[in-house]
């Protein structure tokens, strides 16, 4: 069974009930749910992740001191603490003083300054372009099984995706990449005996092309563990995973390097056709660098056109 599937469970067997007998009034005011860092929140736990931190649990959010003070809190940290320690075969840890970094009671707004740095989930325009997106993927992932007064749902909502002009932004500075490192400088390196600059250049492209197709998706990149195997979900582009990963696991000798200027070119193509697919480009040839700037030119806020191309990236 999944992580997020114990944590679940555990909530409606032992979490849902110590609140409704013993905390009644802020059954209201909490939400609970399992999100953040961790495979287990993304669904991509196995055998191997339950060599550390796997266990059963949840986090408990509570809103500001101004609504339920530290007395209370307190008193729900213990109560949390005193649940089963174990369940489905796994041993819950000792918690920390304060709840665990996935698990425990933890106030909605240090949560997310911790995650995104805004307690309310609300970004400036210097968030969005600067943030991790794996940053912006933790804060949205897993599942809140319950929220009572809606508040951290509302929070994820307001950061589940880029702002349309953000998201072009992103997007135009990593086609730019794609392009001077897979459609210009992986071939001028090997033109000058540089082979280890090659490979440079070959996963250069690789992971701007992986960011360019999260972004064609409107879905944030995990971590960067979890890439690949997030891309193979993807509804759209999801087969370039396999020959990106080709891409940065071959070498440069001359069989090769002709084989994998070529699957760039592919790639190229592809990233190019979803573009014109999602009417984000109007540049009608194969250089992704006209793509860029043809990406960038339709941002609708003449403040972030203007900064330059590479700006979000």
């Amino acid at each position: 069974m999944k992580g997020i599937e114990i944590a679940r469970a555990y909530w409606a067997q032992y979490g849902r009930p110590m609140l409704e007998k013993q905390f009644p009034d802020l059954l209201p005011l909490v939400a609970a749910g399992l999100t953040g860092g961790g495979s287990e929140c993304y669904g991509y736990d196995d055998d191997v992740s339950a060599d550390h931190d796997f266990e059963p649990g949840f986090t408990l959010f509570l809103p500001g001191e101004d609504v339920v003070d530290r007395r209370r809190a307190f008193l729900l940290e213990r109560a949390y603490d005193k649940l089963p320690r174990e369940f489905m075969g796994l041993r819950r840890g000792l918690m920390a003083p304060v709840g665990g970094p996935r698990r425990g009671v933890v106030r909605i707004g240090e949560y997310y300054r911790d995650k995104v740095g805004a307690p309310d989930g609300v970004l400036t325009l210097g968030q969005w372009l600067s943030l991790p997106e794996h940053a912006l993927s933790e804060a949205v992932n897993g599942e809140i099984f319950y929220d009572g007064c809606g508040e951290v749902t509302r929070i994820r909502a307001g950061l589940s995706h880029y702002p349309g002009d953000v998201r072009k932004k992103k997007l135009a500075g990593r086609l730019l990449l794609m392009g001077q490192s897979g459609q210009y400088n992986y071939a001028r390196c090997l033109r000058h005996g540089e082979t280890g600059a090659a490979q440079l250049a070959a996963v250069e492209f690789a992971q701007s092309a992986m960011h360019a197709v999260f972004l064609l998706n409107d879905v944030y990149m995990p971590y960067y563990k979890w890439q690949f195997r997030a891309m193979r979900g993807l509804e759209r582009l999801s087969l370039l995973a396999e020959v990106l990963e080709y891409l940065i696991t071959t070498g440069n000798d001359d069989n090769l390097a002709g084989e994998k200027q070529a699957v760039m070119e592919g790639v190229a193509g592809d990233v190019i056709r979803e573009l014109r697919a999602q009417g984000l480009t109007a540049a009608d040839c194969g250089d992704l660098e006209k793509h860029a700037y043809s990406v960038n030119d339709s941002i609708s806020d003449g403040q972030l056109r203007n900064l330059h191309v590479l700006a979000a990236v």
